[in-house]
Order: structure tokens, then C-alpha cells, then sequence
């Protein structure tokens, strides 16, 4: 059998923002009905927390649920758990409308951490970042350039990122360039 790796292997970039492949994680895509009681407790039993609310980020003890639309959750687990997180979830919501389905080697993440992150994510994505407009806690689906991608922010103020691994090399080098040194712009400095 071989060693999963993740995309990047590791890859790094410092510059007016650190960017860097955080690693292999698993992550599952579970849809289902966030109204019905079943799928509430069994996202809270998988992974600590309550189904989040529109356009947020929840994390619990064993991982994180992150809003994806109005009936889709991406759940975040340690990579070497999510077969047994879908099992577990595929059991509690047996009989019920869902789905279940662990897409953690079709997916690869990256970190935006510094004092320029803001500006590297502005530079490549539609959001509004002003203060105020997207805080911890917040989760955006949202194109990074030509590619499909999703994002949050974390207390610490790192953006972390996640996209179809078959792009992460684009990803990578879209992050890097944005975070260049002679690529300032200074809209949030």
C-alpha cells in the first residue's frame, strides 16, 4: 500500500505574507437536511459542534463544520480518521436523505498567515475583507482567480484554504505571487 502525500508536500512561500500546503486533511462532504434532528445530532456527535450558520465555520473536539450551501457541510477531521467519521455518519443518518463522502485526497489546503495576509487574499479573491466584513469564524466559498476554492479566517487571523487538489500547484503559485515583496499594494496596511 502506499503513503498518502499531500499535494505540495509541504511547500512553502514567505514574502509579504507566509503561504504554505498545510498537509493532508481529511475532509468530508456531508449533505442532508440541517433541520431534521438526526443530522444535527449526527454532526454534533462526529464532530463536537452544532451545524454552523450561513457562511460560518464551527469547530469542535474532534473537528470543524464548515457551511458550504444551504444543504452541504465540509467537515473538517485528522486525515486518518475520515473513513471512520463517514461510517459513523453514514450509521447515524441511516434512513435519512443524505450523503456522505470523504474527499480528503481530492482536496489540498494552504495557509495565509502575516501581517500582509488580507492584502494576499484580496489580491485573488472577490471578498470583501474590510473590517468588519469578514471576521474569525467566517467561511467563503469564492473563485481564487480561475479556480474554485473555499476559505476562513481563524482567531489568530490566518486565512486557510482549501481546493481541488488537481489545482494546487495553480493555488500555490497564485498565493505566492500575491505575497511577493515588490506586489504591496498597502490596501491594509
Amino acid at each position: 500500500m502506499s503513503k498518502a502525500v499531500s499535494a505540495m508536500n509541504g511547500a512553502s512561500f514567505a514574502g509579504l505574507a507566509k503561504v504554505e500546503e498545510t498537509g493532508l486533511g481529511g475532509m468530508i462532504t456531508l449533505r442532508g437536511d440541517f433541520a431534521s434532528a438526526p443530522f444535527k445530532a449526527a454532526v454534533k456527535t462526529a464532530i463536537g459542534c452544532d451545524v454552523p450558520a450561513v457562511r460560518k465555520i464551527a469547530f469542535g473536539e474532534q473537528g470543524a463544520a464548515a457551511w458550504m450551501s444551504p444543504d452541504e457541510l465540509l467537515l473538517l477531521v485528522d486525515y486518518d480518521s475520515a473513513e471512520a467519521v463517514v461510517a459513523q455518519l453514514s450509521d447515524a443518518l441511516a434512513g435519512e436523505h443524505h450523503m456522505a463522502v470523504n474527499v480528503s485526497d481530492a482536496r489540498a489546503c494552504f495557509a495565509v498567515s502575516g501581517e500582509g495576509a488580507r492584502e494576499v487574499i484580496a489580491k485573488v479573491a472577490p471578498v470583501d475583507l474590510d473590517a468588519g466584513q469578514f471576521e474569525a469564524g467566517d467561511f467563503r466559498r469564492t473563485r481564487f482567480a480561475q479556480v474554485a476554492g473555499a476559505f476562513w479566517r481563524d482567531e489568530a487571523d490566518v486565512f486557510h484554504i482549501v481546493c481541488f487538489r488537481s489545482v494546487a500547484v495553480y493555488m500555490f503559485n497564485l498565493l505566492s505571487t500575491a505575497a511577493h515583496p515588490q506586489s504591496k499594494v498597502g490596501v491594509y496596511a
